[in-house]
């Protein structure tokens, strides 16, 4: 049966706080919710956009610190509505980009990756 969308991607961080206030201030998400799992080995924080009550994205603290940065997730997408405003924005930050240019496919889509606090891989992508 397949499923009809995806309903949040999982990154394992290190600094659960530091990451959190790194997708509220650079990302521009809301925190949905925070709270230590029932086998209390972690602590999870679900986060969205626009007050919705979708999780987009969770942050795993304590399973397993030790994957290489690609083993957390290699990246995850998000919307933007004029990339060159986001693109001039995150130079300005302390925040490590990746891409020194935004791209374009052939499609007309554009993106740029920077780093997330803890190495991970984000995107900001306009269609």
């Amino acid at each position: 049966m397949p499923g009809k969308k995806i309903d949040h991607v999982g990154i394992m961080v290190k600094d659960i706080d530091a990451s959190i206030k790194f997708y509220q201030e650079i990302v521009g998400m809301e925190l949905k919710d925070k709270f230590i799992h029932s086998d209390e080995s972690m602590t999870l924080a679900f986060l969205g956009f626009n007050g919705s009550d979708e999780t987009e994205l969770e942050l795993i603290q304590g399973y397993n610190d030790n994957l290489p940065q690609e083993g957390k997730v290699h990246h995850f997408a998000v919307l933007v509505d004029d990339i060159e405003a986001e693109f001039n924005l995150i130079k300005g930050l302390d925040v490590k980009l990746i891409d020194e240019e935004i791209t374009t496919l052939p499609n007309g889509y554009r993106y740029f990756f920077f780093h997330g606090h803890d190495g991970e891989w984000v995107e900001f992508f306009q269609r």
